[in-house]
C-alpha cells in the first residue's frame, strides 16, 4: 500500500467525526462538507510522519478551516441550517453510516444551530470543541491562536449565552445583565458594601489570570469578600461588551489593560474574572461603553 491508499484509509477512518465537528462548526451541511475536503487536501500535502495522533491532527485541522471560514463571512448572514437540514446530511460515497447519521439528527436539533449562529467565531469553536467533543482547552487555544485562559473565557461565555438564549430567536437578555454590571460598578465607586452584597451571589468568586495575579488580584470567595474588594474602587471601570456578553474594561488613555468578565445567575453576579494578560485581551470582541 503507498502512501496516499493509507492516507485515504485513516482519512476516511476519520471523516464522520471530522464531519460532525464541521457541521456544529458551520451549521451548514455543504460547508461542512468543503471544510472536511479541504482538511483532506492539507492530509495529502503534509508531513505527517512524526504525527503521534492522527485524528486530533485531523480535528485541529478541520476546526481551523471552519474558524477561517466563519472569520470571513461578510455582513450577508449565511442561513445556518443551509438548504438541507441535519436529518438529510449526505453520507460519503460508499461510506453508508446510518447510525452516523441518526446521531447527528438528534444532537443538533434546529434550535441549537440557530444558537450557535449567534455566538462570535472563537465562542463557537471553544463551546464546540470543548463542550461537545471534550477537546482540552489547552488544544482549543492553540486552534485559535490564544491563551489557555483566554479559551476558558470563550467556552463559559458561549456555555452563558447559549444556556440563556431563546431558541426561537436566539436572543440572550444582554441589556439586563449590562443594567446589573452598571449597577455593581456604581455601588463599587460609592462604597456601597450593601449595595454590593445584594448583587452578588453569596458563593459569589472573583478569579484573576496570571498576570492580575501578579498585581495583586488574587482569587476570592463569598460575596462579602467580593464586596470588600471592590468597595470604593472601580472608579475608572467602564462598562462593556465582552463577546457580547455582559463586561467591564479599565482602559487609562484608551488603552484596555484590564477586562472584568462577569458570569450572571438568576439575576445575580456569581464570579467576576479579571483578565490583564495582554495576549488574552488581544484576542477578545470588546466594545467599550460610556462611563456607568
Amino acid at each position: 500500500m503507498d502512501r496516499q491508499e493509507f492516507l485515504a484509509d485513516e482519512f476516511e477512518a476519520h471523516r464522520s467525526h471530522l464531519r460532525a465537528v464541521a457541521l456544529r462548526m458551520l451549521g451548514s451541511t455543504a460547508e461542512a462538507d468543503d471544510a472536511v475536503q479541504e482538511a483532506w487536501f492539507r492530509l495529502a500535502r503534509a508531513d505527517t510522519g512524526g504525527v503521534e495522533n492522527l485524528g486530533g491532527w485531523l480535528t485541529t485541522v478541520v476546526s481551523r478551516v471552519c474558524l477561517d471560514m466563519l472569520r470571513s463571512r461578510t455582513s450577508r448572514r449565511e442561513d445556518p441550517i443551509g438548504e438541507t437540514a441535519p436529518d438529510a446530511i449526505p453520507a460519503p460515497v460508499g461510506a453508508a453510516d446510518p447510525e452516523h447519521e441518526a446521531t447527528l439528527t438528534d444532537s443538533v436539533g434546529l434550535a441549537m444551530l440557530v444558537v450557535l449562529d449567534t455566538l462570535t467565531p472563537n465562542e463557537r469553536l471553544a463551546f464546540v470543541l470543548h463542550d461537545m467533543f471534550a477537546v482540552p482547552f489547552d488544544e482549543v487555544a492553540t486552534v485559535i491562536g490564544c491563551s489557555t485562559t483566554a479559551a476558558r473565557q470563550h467556552a463559559s461565555r458561549a456555555r452563558r449565552r447559549v444556556q440563556g438564549a431563546d431558541p426561537a430567536t436566539g436572543a440572550s437578555d444582554v441589556v439586563r445583565r449590562q443594567q446589573i454590571v452598571e449597577a455593581f460598578l456604581a455601588a463599587a465607586r460609592g462604597g456601597d458594601f450593601d449595595g454590593l452584597l445584594s448583587l452578588l451571589a453569596p458563593d459569589a468568586v472573583m478569579r484573576s489570570d496570571a498576570v492580575a495575579a501578579a498585581a495583586g488580584a488574587g482569587e476570592v470567595s463569598g460575596a462579602a469578600a467580593v464586596a470588600e474588594v471592590f468597595a470604593g474602587r472601580a472608579r475608572v471601570a467602564r462598562p462593556a461588551l465582552v463577546d457580547g456578553a455582559a463586561g467591564a474594561v479599565w482602559a487609562p488613555a484608551g488603552q484596555i489593560r484590564a477586562v472584568f468578565d462577569f458570569t450572571i445567575v438568576d439575576g445575580r453576579i456569581a464570579g467576576i474574572d479579571v483578565l490583564m494578560d495582554p495576549a488574552s485581551i488581544d484576542h477578545l470582541d470588546v466594545v467599550v461603553g460610556g462611563a456607568a
